[in-house]
């Protein structure tokens, strides 16, 4: 079988209405797909105007604003029954499911019903939501509704080794393969530093500036983040938060934390100078399955201090490139931290040693290994 004879469903809750880290590799998949020929028609939840153009045929799925304060995200209902006249228009051989919603679950039941190639892929530990949420005695329930979601397709692609492991330990015995992350590396570079822009936020040279990149939502360790800065203040240990990202976390964030440099949003090319104008990234979240976010910043030449939990797992070395820090544990991030910033030798060496282990990450070989994926599997399914 050949790239040309695949024709892939991909499902999305969120393809690219609001901007993220899985919606990002999953357009860089589908363009990749596209580029070797095969046939691929996505499905999710849009609104007008989105945050960014889609790669590749998207159809929009009926959805509503999810509950609770995070209205920026979209919940389809289900498959309605235009939306099953336009697959069995387009007549799929792969179903390939990208999130644990009510959508992904009726793609997969679609897709077993028709006898397909069912395949879904894991992008974030949304078990690890509800203690953000002050719902932490529900997430035993959330691991048993993820492990029963990952028992139903074919196969299951993951971002590293550590998310691997943590299926299996839940009880997930589909075959597991990974899919990892890419990095730009023209523009994750340690030549994007720009002392001038970081003067711009008040943010001296001599400065050493602890960043923070992503959305500004809770669950990416927000609280631990601000506790650590006011720990570190409360030391006397010099030092500037630099705040990359918006969401709707901001205002409680900027509270908590109202010394720091919030640079907002970013994209493209000023993205890469934010990153490289770090000298320390601090990523405090649980909730990645890879961290896209530390990967860059590793490309970028910047240290990481990053909670021991997966995806931080697979991509810092202890001592080497970063630190790993028990999850939650203030003052072993502050430890970590401070002997940094009392270093600078050591930490500029860690931000060396992690632009070199970066160069491993290219998105054209780890998109690869889903196709490679898609063609092994088909190729068992006609033995």
């Amino acid at each position: 079988m050949h790239p040309s004879d695949l024709r892939v469903a991909l499902f999305s809750g969120n393809y690219n209405y609001t901007r993220d880290g899985a919606n990002q590799a999953l357009n860089l998949l589908v363009g990749h797909l596209l580029s070797q020929g095969v046939s691929v028609r996505v499905y999710s939840p849009t609104i007008d105007p989105p945050a960014f153009p889609p790669t590749g045929d998207l159809v929009s799925v009926p959805a509503v604003p999810l509950p609770a304060g995070r209205d920026e995200y979209r919940l389809a209902r289900g498959l309605p029954a235009a939306i099953r006249r336009d697959l069995a228009a387009f007549a799929p051989n792969i179903v390939h499911v990208s999130a644990p919603d009510i959508l992904g679950h009726r793609a997969l039941s679609w897709g077993r019903r028709h006898r397909l190639l069912t395949l879904a892929s894991l992008h974030t530990r949304f078990e690890t939501y509800a203690q953000y949420y002050g719902i932490g005695l529900l997430e035993p329930l959330a691991i048993r509704l993820l492990t029963r979601f990952y028992n139903r397709p074919d196969r299951v692609v993951v971002p590293g080794r550590s998310m691997a492991d943590l299926l299996r330990s839940w009880g997930v015995t589909t075959p597991i393969g990974i899919w990892s992350r890419g990095v730009d590396h023209a523009r994750f570079h340690p030549s994007r530093r720009d002392l001038a822009w970081r003067r711009s936020l008040g943010i001296g040279d001599d400065d050493v500036a602890i960043g923070f990149l992503g959305r500004l939502v809770l669950e990416k360790g927000l609280d631990i983040f601000a506790d650590v800065a006011k720990a570190l203040a409360a030391r006397g240990v010099s030092h500037r938060v630099l705040v990359i990202g918006d969401g709707p976390a901001r205002d409680w964030f900027a509270s908590q934390v109202p010394d720091a440099a919030f640079a907002g949003f970013q994209r493209g090319d000023d993205l890469g100078r934010a990153v490289a104008s770090m000298d320390l990234f601090f990523n405090p979240s649980i909730t990645e399955t890879f961290g896209n976010v530390t990967l860059e910043a590793m490309a970028a030449g910047v240290p990481v201090v990053a909670a021991r939990a997966t995806g931080a797992v697979d991509l810092v070395e202890e001592g080497v490139n970063g630190r790993l820090v028990p999850p939650r544990d203030v003052a072993a991030y502050a430890d970590a931290i401070a002997a940094y910033i009392a270093d600078a030798p050591t930490r500029l060496a860690a931000g060396r040693a992690g632009h070199d282990m970066a160069q491993r990450y290219e998105w054209s070989a780890v998109n690869q290994a889903v196709l490679d994926t898609y063609l092994a599997a088909m190729a068992e399914r006609a033995r």
